[in-house]
């Protein structure tokens, strides 16, 4: 659903408001793709992802910055890894949704994306 905002004409619109990030985290992510089917989809953020993982270009806390990158991390580990491809999609200017798709699974390939992590962060 679209909501219209009705502004004056005398009073300049509002600057939109940092998008807020998804309720994701990077343990989240490494669950979703551990237990994903092949195809499957997750959107695991909206925004301008580059520019929201900065706390001081967006204004959030940089606890929330941390853990936005630390996602971001974690999703370029798995695609590294082979687990997921990641596409994003323009939701509008400077925004886009950062989606994830699983991949099928590799033969002999662990059946734990944790233990993919750990071996591509130990080399």
């Amino acid at each position: 659903m679209t909501m219209a905002q009705v502004v004056s004409p005398s009073i300049p619109p509002a600057r939109p408001a940092p998008a807020a990030p998804l309720p994701m985290d990077e343990i989240a992510f490494a669950a979703w793709v551990a237990q994903a089917e092949p195809g499957a989809v997750l959107v695991y953020h909206r925004g301008f992802l580059v520019v929201d993982a900065d706390n001081a270009l967006v204004g959030i806390s940089p606890e929330a910055c941390r853990a936005l990158r630390h996602l971001r991390a974690a999703a370029f580990r798995a695609a590294e890894q082979g687990l997921v491809h990641l596409v994003q999609q323009r939701l509008a200017a400077d925004r886009f949704a950062y989606i994830a798709i699983a991949r099928p699974r590799r033969q002999g390939a662990p059946a734990s994306l944790a233990s993919q992590l750990l071996d591509a962060q130990a080399a």
